[in-house]
């Protein structure tokens, strides 16, 4: 699993600028990150916290240096055993085979009651 990680983490330019919008005090994987380690953070603090159930991407549109992916993903709540379900949508921006930037969209509310129920 740490072999894959850092194929990953890899993928990110050194300075990259990722933000996932949401309630960072319930969900210590959402926020800012600037640079490989935190996006290494991210993937750990994201394990620590979660268990995915489902995660399939349905669509990748790419155009020049952007791209988008959307999809639907699930994921159990470890401190409430709920299962939250969303659809998503990825944001990538690529310069040089490296991703300078990351957005993640998802139904934060519906995150939000996951981790309040």
């Amino acid at each position: 699993a740490a072999k894959n990680l850092d194929k990953i983490v890899n993928q990110f330019s050194d300075d990259v600028d990722w933000f996932i919008a949401g309630e960072e005090t319930l969900a210590p994987w959402l926020g800012q990150r600037n640079n490989r380690q935190e996006v290494k953070e991210f993937f750990q603090v994201l394990q620590d916290n979660l268990e995915s159930v489902r995660f399939e991407i349905e669509h990748i549109l790419a155009d020049g240096d952007f791209a988008v992916a959307t999809g639907e993903l699930a994921s159990r709540m470890l401190s409430t055993g709920v299962v939250f379900e969303s659809t998503f949508s990825a944001h990538f921006t690529v310069r040089e085979n490296q991703i300078i930037r990351y957005r993640f969209l998802e139904d934060s509310d519906g995150l939000v009651k996951a981790l309040t129920k």
